[in-house]
């Protein structure tokens, strides 16, 4: 009779009025938080409007000056050239700068790939130590890059105004080797996906194809190399973020071992997080500039900035060697069917490679689906995602996450439940739902020493073989605008090999036919399942796209992979450059 008389009083009239007042500051709050990510957006994209017309301005202004200067073939020269004439004096380094300035202007008109003018740029010219390796050579950045009086956002409103107080690491050795970093490049919102759009700053666009994704999280970076914007860039990558927009773009990259260049000033969703490894790495139209890239990074500057860094310089004599190379590769990861332009691309290299008197062996790593399953989501995501989503509190939510901001709200019981009943139908989302769950220290714990125990069976695979090298294949072409987010397990081909803390790069080996085309209108994966169908789907109409090859090597063994690149490169001449 009570519960009776007090259910009836709560929901009798000032019961309503109470759910009602509930509700009304509940959507209050949630307003109040809104305004304050879109006033917070609106102020980026005013800076960003600023910015662009300070490039304009100072581009205009020195071609004014400089009527004579042909800048199509200053925009030509490849990165060793343009060094060469640089220390020769034949260019000086205002040429080059104010060129690329007005280039990366002109190609985020297209693309919308520049957040921002590094504005110091043209003070820190005269500045240039003249001896560096890069010196007087315009560099851009990854905008998580930690720049001096710059944001660095993420795409994320919380981060928006919170000015750096030191460059990064890695951009203070580029300036004492003498390069000029010039731009902060675009990224998709809080750099856990492989497509490239934010709340901030908007979606950025395949300079080959504006319907098409530039790959992420590097995607302004992808975006503003392919079209010629920049010669040199440095990206991050810790499931594929350097690899994704070299291949949709057309360029190349490197993910180094992940300790190999520094990571102090890089900023994050997530720190701590040490059971995947993130990398920071080149990007650049041709293997040569990762090369030099490297070399310049490599040096007494960086191991005295970051002592955690191993003091190893950059080995030429491996990376220049001629000596015939054993290669193993595989055809496929039986995770994620190759396209069937990716498929070509990676026999094509094999059989060139062969031709050129190197010896290719087949070789798949083991239990590829428990190394992205349950090591790989249970690393990045041990806590649940908690902390990632914290960044999210009162923000908009950019498309290109897909569904893994709602995956990640749901309580543990709810994911685990989701996970058992998904299970029979939808096998790999139920993989993925049950290794989002979090866990104790304990069982953090026992993850990691697993990925340890993984890593050493693969070592010993490869080392079974007297392997030196491996060739994958690497997603392509390039998807649709919004589609990575929603074929998660289109990162199997490379988020396997930060897993394992490999280096791996990539390199442009052909385009997309018309045959390519047809055939992929069979495609139905090995799954057929949402993740499966939307990729087929995504990758249509791409007719004249660039197609990559993935080159791996073991741990701290950049030179060789960078040598296998190079090899790749000069047997595999892409049909076609954007610049």
């Amino acid at each position: 009779m009570v519960v009776a008389r007090l259910w009836a009083a709560l929901w009798g009239g000032p019961g309503v009025a109470l759910a009602c007042c509930f509700m009304a500051a509940a959507v209050a709050l949630r307003w109040s938080a809104r305004r304050g990510a879109t006033a917070a957006g609106a102020r980026a994209r005013r800076r960003r409007r600023a910015a662009l017309e300070s490039m304009d301005q100072a581009a205009r202004r020195f071609r004014l000056q400089n009527p004579d200067l042909d800048s199509e073939a200053l925009l030509a020269l490849t990165l060793p050239q343009l060094v060469q004439k640089l220390h020769s004096g034949e260019l000086s380094p205002e040429a080059a700068l104010f060129t690329y300035v007005g280039k990366a202007w002109e190609v985020n008109k297209g693309t919308n790939c520049v957040t921002t003018y590094l504005a110091d740029c043209e003070t820190q010219l005269s500045q240039a130590p003249r001896q560096g390796l890069l010196y007087g050579v315009p560099v851009s950045l990854k905008e998580c890059f930690s720049y001096k009086g710059q944001n660095s956002t993420l795409g994320l409103s919380l981060n928006e105004g919170v000015q750096a107080e030191c460059d990064s690491v890695v951009v203070q050795v580029l300036k004492l080797q003498g390069a000029v970093p010039f731009v902060h490049t675009n990224i998709p919102q809080s750099m856990l996906s492989f497509d490239c759009s934010n709340p901030l700053f908007g979606q950025s666009t395949n300079p080959w194809k504006s319907s098409k994704s530039p790959g992420g999280s590097s995607g302004g970076e992808g975006a503003l190399i392919g079209a010629g914007g920049s010669l040199l860039g440095l990206g991050s990558d810790i499931g594929g973020s350097i690899r994704f927009p070299s291949s949709f773009c057309g360029i190349c990259g490197l993910k180094p071992t992940g300790n190999r260049l520094s990571k102090i000033g890089l900023k994050s969703c997530v720190y701590g997080q040490t059971a995947v490894q993130l990398s920071v790495g080149p990007m650049a139209r041709d293997v040569e500039s990762l090369a030099l890239c490297m070399r310049a990074l490599l040096c007494e500057d960086m191991f005295r900035l970051d002592p955690t860094v191993p003091p190893v310089p950059f080995k030429e004599e491996v990376y220049t060697s001629s000596r015939p190379l054993r290669v193993g590769y595989y055809e496929t990861d039986n995770y994620t069917m190759p396209t069937p332009a990716m498929k070509r691309a990676l026999l094509e290299t094999k059989h060139s490679l062969e031709a050129a008197g190197h010896t290719l062996v087949p070789f798949l790593p083991s239990n590829i689906p428990y190394a992205l399953e349950t090591l790989s989501t249970g690393g990045l995501f041990s806590d649940g995602g908690t902390t990632f989503l914290q960044n999210f509190k009162g923000d908009f939510v950019d498309s290109c996450l897909g569904d893994l901001i709602l995956i990640l709200k749901l309580p543990r019981w709810l994911k685990g439940l989701l996970a058992f009943l998904l299970k029979p139908l939808l096998p790999r989302l139920a993989a993925f739902l049950s290794n989002m769950k979090s866990r104790s220290a304990k069982k953090l714990w026992k993850l990691q020493h697993e990925i340890e125990v993984y890593r050493n069976s693969v070592i010993a695979q490869w080392r079974a073989l007297d392997l030196d090298v491996l060739l994958t294949p690497m997603l392509g072409p390039a998807m649709d605008l919004n589609v990575p987010g929603k074929a998660p397990g289109a990162v199997s081909y490379t988020m396997l090999y930060n897993c394992l803390d490999f280096p791996a790069g990539v390199v442009p080996v052909t385009t997309v036919t018309i045959e390519d085309e047809a055939q992929m209108e069979h495609y139905r994966g090995y799954f057929g399942d949402i993740w499966d169908k939307m990729l087929q789907k995504g990758m249509k109409k791409s007719v004249g796209l660039p197609v990559a090859v993935q080159c791996v090597a073991l741990p701290w063994q950049e030179e060789l992979c960078l040598r296998l690149m190079r090899e790749v490169e000069r047997l595999m001449t892409p049909e076609k450059r954007l610049f």
